[in-house]
């Protein structure tokens, strides 16, 4: 029961509760979140050229990013509603990983953190991708979503030691 005491979604008895932040400090907080979609040398020669026949793949990519982000409490059961300021979504393609890469940055003044917002936000973006691709390679790879930064609140500052 010790290591339940530890996860603050869990409650004395081990189900599952969305954490309280009522007493929690108001704080500036911001994150960034970071994957990528690894895809044939064809289809991402497409994408760069902008030739997919379903559009502007790295658009639609930044637009489902950000919408995301907004709807994040709708998707995460425990998450809570925050009023952000700030969604920044990047998709550009990265020719040496054979792949386009999607970064998220999300900003918000709460008494909680934006890391899953920017998460999820790479994760659709993501997913965009490979419906807007997937006529050109179904093989396609979603890979290495993960947090890379995140600042604010108590535990203040953090750094994928190899990412960010």
């Amino acid at each position: 029961m010790a290591a339940r005491s530890r996860l603050t979604h869990l409650d004395a008895r081990g189900r599952a509760r969305m954490v309280d932040v009522g007493e929690k400090v108001v704080t500036a907080r911001v994150a960034r979140a970071r994957g990528r979609v690894r895809m044939n040398p064809a289809a991402l020669r497409a994408v760069r050229r902008g030739e997919v026949p379903k559009g502007d793949v790295l658009a639609v990519a930044r637009i489902a990013g950000i919408q995301a982000a907004k709807h994040t409490p709708a998707l995460l059961p425990l998450c809570h509603v925050l009023p952000l300021d700030a969604v920044e979504v990047d998709a550009r393609v990265d020719a040496t990983a054979r792949a386009v890469t999607i970064e998220a940055r999300v900003a918000c003044r709460a008494a909680t953190g934006v890391e899953m917002e920017a998460i999820v936000a790479v994760c659709v973006a993501a997913a965009a991708v490979y419906d807007m691709c997937k006529a050109l390679d179904r093989g396609m790879v979603i890979e290495g979503i993960e947090l890379i930064e995140k600042s604010g609140g108590r535990s203040g500052t953090y750094r994928h030691p190899r990412r960010a």
